[in-house]
Order: structure tokens, then C-alpha cells, then sequence
């Protein structure tokens, strides 16, 4: 079992920067990479970055360019740097493995705001 916890997250205003963080804890060897998911108001959770712990670094379109997935195995955390944040960024964000398993453990999330 491995376990996450967000932080971060808040208002912001469109061509702002937020930067989310992840702790990750419990068997992190057992799985192949952790990712950042995000549900808006009334759309499915979806995968916004992942990173392998080979490195590699997955973006979906709308975010390439604007956020940075990150690790810091030390503190075994993972972060999301975004910026030129868009309204349309506007979500509940959430940290959990990546792929995603089957049935998977969702923490309570971190709202994003992006408003003028």
C-alpha cells in the first residue's frame, strides 16, 4: 500500500503560479511512478503529469509547456509547479500512483482556483 498526501493549492489569478506538493509514503518501491490527477466542476478525473521512477516525465497537451512535475527522493514528495495558470485549470487536484491501479485509494484533494 502506498500513501499520499496533498498540499498546496488556493486562488490564484489567471498568468499566476502555484505550486502543489505530494507526500508519498508505504511501499513506493511496489509501484512505477506517481502522477498528478485533476477533476473540474461536473468532468472526470484525469491525469494532468505523472513521473516514472525511471524519470521519464508524462504531460497531457493542455499543461505542456506551463507545469513541471517533480521529485525529491530524499523527502519522498512529489511536486507540481504550475504556471500561466488558466481558468480553465480551475480543479481539485489529487496525488496518487501512476498508471493508476485498478481500484484506486483517492485522498481528499487540493482545490485550484484559477479567477480574476
Amino acid at each position: 500500500q502506498v500513501q499520499f498526501v496533498e498540499s498546496g493549492g488556493g486562488l490564484v489569478q489567471p498568468g499566476g503560479s502555484l505550486r502543489l506538493s505530494c507526500t508519498v509514503s508505504g511501499n513506493i518501491d511496489s509501484i512505477i511512478g506517481e502522477g498528478w490527477y485533476r477533476q473540474g466542476p461536473g468532468n472526470q478525473r484525469l491525469l494532468v503529469a505523472a513521473i516514472k521512477h525511471n524519470g521519464e516525465k508524462i504531460y497531457v497537451d493542455s499543461v505542456k509547456g506551463r507545469f513541471t512535475i517533480s521529485r525529491d527522493n530524499a523527502k519522498n514528495a512529489i511536486y507540481l509547479e504550475m504556471n500561466r495558470l488558466k481558468p480553465e485549470d480551475t480543479a481539485a487536484y489529487y496525488c496518487n500512483e501512476y498508471p493508476i491501479s485498478v481500484w484506486p485509494s483517492w485522498g481528499q484533494g487540493i482545490q485550484v482556483t484559477v479567477s480574476s
